[in-house]
């Protein structure tokens, strides 16, 4: 498994109980045991695809778990639904118990960053009983809430989420594809960039200049690395942008089957986010603790939103030793 080959790691596409076909990356470690072998499944987030986890999924099959990483629906080679209602957290978490019963693994540790932390975060909600360990990187849980607010509300209350407003508009999916490449640079840069466009307005107004090169700062993708990406978010961005296109679906949805605020009680989670990335507030961080009775947090000091790239070691080894050394103990947190 290189991380710079993509077509190293073991990849397969199954079609769902849930009729939806998904591509992923399957890799089990030496001596595996179905019965004993633990599952890790890890849920990439916006824009980005199973190829988010390849600095991790070498590593942690290495220490002896089954890694499943898969395109998330809208991306890469998995199923590309027009309307965004498919796109429900739901929907997602039924696509994945269904690969998880496709593969005859009954519990995972579940893995999730940026839009795929929210997904695992209602995914505990959603099926409980097949979590054995949660893993939230960059966006911190968010109970279900009772008011649906629209997203320029949203973005009225939390002004560094101004981007969604945009992403939420239809128009959107053209005008990205149509400035892809300089979308991703502006994207996937390091937290000391003087790039961001989390505001609102602001996005559209970066689309326009002409050379993304003036903007301070690096990329966290190398140029092989970008490639990929660009190869694989060309086959269309309407996918990745209904997830910002799912807020009343989801709220609906939730309401009526009258989820928890909080996450199951003896459920241990870790959550990890750079200091340095606008996405993760200290008020997020800091309302998410409330409802989270077994909790361990690490601020990873310095680092943006790209952690799985950018603290690429860091998250691997946390993750590693946490699972390690679970215990009873409420709520620990630490720095690096």
């Amino acid at each position: 498994m290189d991380p710079l080959i993509p077509e190293s790691f073991n990849h397969r596409t199954e079609k769902l109980s849930t009729g939806r076909t998904y591509h992923f990356v399957d890799q089990l470690p030496e001596g595996y045991d179905s019965k004993r072998t633990p599952t890790v499944l890890c849920v990439h987030g916006f824009p980005d695809l199973w190829y988010g986890w390849r600095y991790q999924i070498g590593p942690w099959v290495r220490k002896g778990s089954r890694v499943i990483a898969p395109d998330m629906l809208g991306y890469g080679g998995t199923d590309k639904p027009a309307d965004a209602s498919e796109y429900s957290t739901k929907k997602l978490c039924s696509d994945l118990v269904a690969l998880l019963d496709l593969l005859g693994i009954r519990k995972v540790i579940l893995i999730g960053h940026d839009w795929g932390a929210f997904t695992v975060g209602r995914f505990s909600l959603w099926y409980p009983e097949r979590l054995l360990a949660l893993v939230m990187l960059s966006v911190p849980y968010t109970p279900p809430s009772r008011v649906y607010l629209p997203v320029d509300e949203v973005a009225r209350l939390a002004p560094n989420l101004g981007y969604q407003v945009f992403f939420s508009n239809k128009e959107s999916t053209r005008y990205i594809e149509e400035n892809l490449g300089q979308f991703m640079s502006l994207t996937f840069r390091a937290p000391e960039s003087a790039v961001d466009y989390t505001s609102l307005g602001s996005l559209q107004k970066m689309l326009q200049i002409p050379r993304v090169e003036q903007f301070k700062g690096r990329s966290v993708l190398s140029d092989v690395e970008f490639k990929y990406y660009e190869s694989q978010l060309s086959k269309g961005m309407n996918g990745p942008l209904n997830y910002y296109r799912t807020a009343k679906f989801r709220h609906d949805e939730e309401m009526d089957a009258s989820l928890p605020s909080n996450l199951p009680p003896n459920l241990p989670v870790l959550f990890m986010w750079g200091t340095c990335d606008s996405t993760a507030t200290p008020f997020l961080i800091n309302k998410a603790r409330k409802f989270i009775a077994r909790l361990q947090d690490v601020a990873l000091e310095g680092r943006g939103h790209w952690v799985l790239t950018e603290a690429k070691d860091d998250v691997t080894e946390i993750v590693v030793n946490w699972l390690n050394g679970l215990t009873s103990q409420p709520t620990r947190r630490g720095k690096l």
